[in-house]
């Protein structure tokens, strides 16, 4: 993996854990919701990540006149077979990248609901197996933005990890204007890991040993997550798994066979964040961060 993320390194500037963060999601079988401003570098990302892993790579523009079928593919009539067929779409891809989510309709982003829970798309009546890997990158612009949709809860869970770009540093942003690396240096990467390989990661990483310790501390994590004096909503059981696959990918990331504390804390907040929905002023990965420093590695809670 030191191949493939000195390699987005090399196009993402000066964002090594949001390379690293997406990696974990892609290793542990998840999904990716990147959230900024547009020209953040989310749409490079994504575009490295299929370029890296030599994963067949499709992109759609989330729009509000966009329709299901355009994701997923419709049945139409063959003239020349003289039946009806069905024709995938774009989504039938091993990273697929959604564009704008928020941009769409509920109806149309509710297209992938299906598809990132079950590796399948259903139309009518028939099911559809999505290919191996599958792995859906979304792009999502602040909801401050005109024109955008607010992804409905139960689709915000459906990602593995939420990662916000952030700004560049002074030396990267210098980088960029000089125009050295960046997305012109897309089309140089090279794939680092087979198709074969990624699959066999997939695999391995929930065999990475968890401790009972540390579980302790995953399900303290979790329980202040649910404490009703601070989130209306807190973790589900598929957030604290979710918590737990992301720790273990990290662990792997950094060539260990063995889960630490601080995996749980590096990924916690972009694992937690967008599940959350608080009872006070503080929201999102202010809040889980909150929690994080509220609650001891080695029992008990804090102030």
């Amino acid at each position: 993996m030191q191949k493939a993320t000195a390699q987005l390194n090399h196009v993402i500037l000066g964002k090594s854990n949001q390379v690293r963060l997406s990696l974990t999601a892609l290793l542990a079988g998840g999904h990716l919701l990147l959230e900024d401003l547009p020209g953040m570098g989310k749409t490079t990302l994504a575009h490295g990540l299929a370029n890296v892993m030599g994963l067949d790579y499709k992109r759609v523009q989330f729009t509000s006149d966009l329709l299901p079928a355009d994701v997923i593919g419709a049945t139409v009539f063959d003239a020349k077979e003289s039946q009806f067929q069905f024709r995938a779409g774009p989504i039938f891809s091993e990273i697929f990248l959604a564009d704008e989510l928020n941009r769409a309709t509920p109806r149309a982003q509710s297209a992938l609901l299906e598809a990132m829970e079950e590796r399948q798309v259903s139309v009518e009546g028939e099911t559809h197996t999505l290919p191996a890997p599958f792995f859906v990158i979304a792009t999502q612009n602040p909801q401050s933005q005109s024109g955008t949709f607010p992804l409905p809860e139960s689709q915000l869970d459906r990602f593995l990890l939420r990662v916000s770009m952030g700004y560049p540093d002074q030396a990267a942003e210098r980088q960029l204007l000089l125009g050295k690396h960046g997305r012109g240096s897309l089309a140089a990467m090279q794939s680092c890991i087979s198709k074969e390989d990624l699959l066999a990661i997939q695999a391995l990483v929930p065999k990475i040993k968890v401790s009972e310790t540390l579980l302790d501390y995953i399900q303290r994590l979790v329980a202040q997550t649910r404490q009703r004096d601070l989130c209306l909503l807190g973790l589900s059981p598929r957030g604290a798994l979710a918590l737990v696959r992301s720790a273990q990918a990290w662990a792997f990331i950094q060539g260990r066979d063995h889960v630490l504390p601080e995996d749980v804390q590096a990924v916690f907040v972009a694992v937690v964040g967008h599940r959350l929905v608080g009872r006070r002023e503080t929201q999102g990965d202010q809040l889980a961060r909150h929690i994080l420093n509220s609650v001891d590695v080695v029992g008990g809670v804090g102030v």
